[in-house]
């Protein structure tokens, strides 16, 4: 969404611009299975929580020491090859101790070291296949924590065989894991300065726009929007994004938003320091935007990118009920008063609403108020069960080990989701992850509990970049121990976490037995020949008085 939203911006005002997509690739596929395939006979079944999310934690870390490992210059042990090798292997060893709390055998570590060696092996070949057929003036990448290792070889790589090419980063991880002021961004300002050109902090499109027309310093390196007085832009000017680039047939989905940035600021998140102020491009606008993306590429289902849809949800519904195009749409929701409305969700769900992704974050009310989350326990439950009546499907993300969670706060997580059970259709949990700087509560914790690194500091060449956790309960042990047991909990009630597309079905022909309104599955809409329109049919069952009572003063 990312790279479509700049291409659109940027060729809109006269600036030719090709976006890559390496994720439809079956090369990088085959080797990401063969990792996770390695990494499950490692892990004992019942230590392998949600595998897949936190097992990105092991490989991306490991990604980053692969490279490092591979360069005499700064790599542990210097020029000692046996010396940096066995570094990297108790690293690697480390790494799977502190996610899934097993030990790993030398001969599994020695797997995992020669897929990632395929890897980049393969991703070498892509990046040079591509910068000889497009010869670009600028490479720009746009970076998470997950992406970040592939993306520094891919720098180097340009840097090395194409000196003259300028490279720009840009990304979510200059919002916590490199927020400017602590000292892992100095260090990533040092070591990446042979090969990065310039960093882009915060909205990219406008800050990328001067650059390029030379409106910003050439002498400074790190923009951020305090270079442009603090500008943010103006979605109605932002233009639609442009996907001309991809291969769409992998994708059951498009992509688009209605918004940015988050009315709300929960203590754990980071999304507002990267979007500054709430804004919304026009309904209207928007509809147009995503009926133009369907005539252009056939899918009916959106993925909306928006970090909540609860300004928008509404409008959009009445838009799409009164149009001659339908479409469904899936994003993320925040349970509240209104949501708890079954005459709203049948609205919403009229409209092509499909999905609504609800950080429930707690069963606990104490955890909700230390989150900042301004939800009470039931609006979660009317909120989930108004979706659900509707035929909406609710996915459910939950956090875990969050600062001062006792036993008996996880085990309301527990007991409200069996409560629910019926009305969820997919619940995902992750640990709490604490940055130095970025999140709205950062400095408040490590001013309650204090920091401390999660790997030692002799790892440090190899990783680039800290993992930090808070002293205090529950510690992390006891946080992947909970998520273990979250995992068990969800599998005995029959609460799917689908990943796969066959998973994803199975989930979808279970919401359909449960529930008259269910949405049409995803297999169906993905099928471009067959053209859906029942949502604008779906009648009422049944209304029952749920309105909320006054709970009374939450000091929220």
């Amino acid at each position: 969404m990312g790279i479509s939203c700049l291409k659109g911006f940027l060729q809109a005002r006269g600036w030719p611009v090709k976006t890559l997509d390496a994720n439809i690739e079956e090369q990088f596929k085959e080797i990401y299975d063969g990792y996770f395939r390695v990494l499950r006979e490692i892990v004992p079944l019942e230590k392998q929580g949600n595998f897949y999310s936190i097992g990105q934690d092991v490989l991306h870390n490991h990604m980053m020491a692969f490279i490092n490992y591979n360069n005499p210059a700064t790599g542990p042990g210097g020029k000692d090859e046996q010396n940096r090798r066995d570094m990297y292997d108790e690293l690697v060893k480390t790494l799977i101790a502190k996610t899934f709390y097993c030990l790993a055998p030398g001969p599994c570590i020695h797997q995992l070291h020669a897929i990632l060696e395929a890897f980049y092996t393969t991703l070498e070949s892509y990046i040079l296949q591509w910068l000889e057929k497009e010869k670009p003036g600028v490479l720009g990448l746009s970076v998470c924590s997950g992406t970040l290792p592939a993306s520094l070889f891919a720098f180097q790589l340009t840097k090395e065989k194409c000196p003259w090419i300028q490279t720009v980063i840009g990304g979510g991880i200059f919002c916590d894991q490199f927020a400017i002021g602590t000292a892992d961004f100095e260090i990533f300002l040092e070591e990446t300065a042979p090969y990065i050109d310039k960093i882009i902090i915060g909205e990219g499109e406008l800050l990328f726009l001067k650059y390029l027309q030379g409106e910003l310093p050439p002498e400074q390196r790190v923009y951020t929007p305090g270079d442009i007085g603090e500008e943010t832009l103006d979605l109605s000017t932002a233009g639609i994004p442009d996907c001309h680039d991809f291969q769409l047939q992998h994708y059951p989905y498009l992509s688009m938003y209605s918004s940015r940035s988050c009315p709300h600021r929960c203590h754990f998140c980071s999304d507002t320091v990267m979007w500054g102020k709430y804004r919304k491009k026009p309904t209207a606008q928007v509809v147009e935007e995503m009926k133009q993306l369907y005539r252009e590429f056939g899918n009916q289902l959106f993925m909306m990118s928006d970090l909540l849809l609860n300004p928008v949800v509404t409008g959009l519904a009445e838009a799409f009920t009164r149009s001659d195009t339908t479409l469904y749409w899936d994003g993320c929701l925040r349970a509240e008063p209104p949501v708890c409305k079954q005459e709203n969700t049948m609205l919403w769900r009229r409209g092509g609403f499909y999905r609504a992704r609800i950080g429930c974050e707690s069963g606990s009310a104490k955890i909700l108020k230390l989150m900042g989350k301004g939800i009470t326990i039931e609006q979660i439950k009317q909120s989930i069960a108004a979706l659900a009546l509707a035929g909406i499907q609710t996915t459910t993300y939950w956090v875990l080990g969050y600062p001062g969670e006792s036993e008996d706060d996880f085990q309301n997580t527990l007991d409200l989701i069996e409560e629910l059970r019926e009305d969820i259709y997919e619940a995902e949990c992750r640990p709490f992850y604490y940055y130095l700087q970025g999140q709205v509560n950062s400095r408040e914790w490590a001013k309650q509990a204090g920091h401390l690194p999660l790997y030692p500091g002799k790892f440090k060449p190899l990783l680039l970049f800290q993992t930090w956790g808070l002293e205090g309960l529950p510690g992390r042990e006891e946080t992947y121990r909970r998520i273990n047991r979250f995992v068990r909990h969800c599998r005995e009630l029959g609460i799917p976490n689908p990943y796969t597309m066959k998973d994803i079905d199975e989930a979808d022909r279970r919401w359909k037995k449960l529930h008259t309104n269910a949405v049409p599955s995803l297999l169906e809409l993905k099928n471009k020949d067959v053209y859906i329109d029942e949502c604008k049919h779906v009648q009422n069952i049944s209304l029952v008085d749920n309105t909320l009572s006054d709970e009374g003063n939450f000091d929220f």
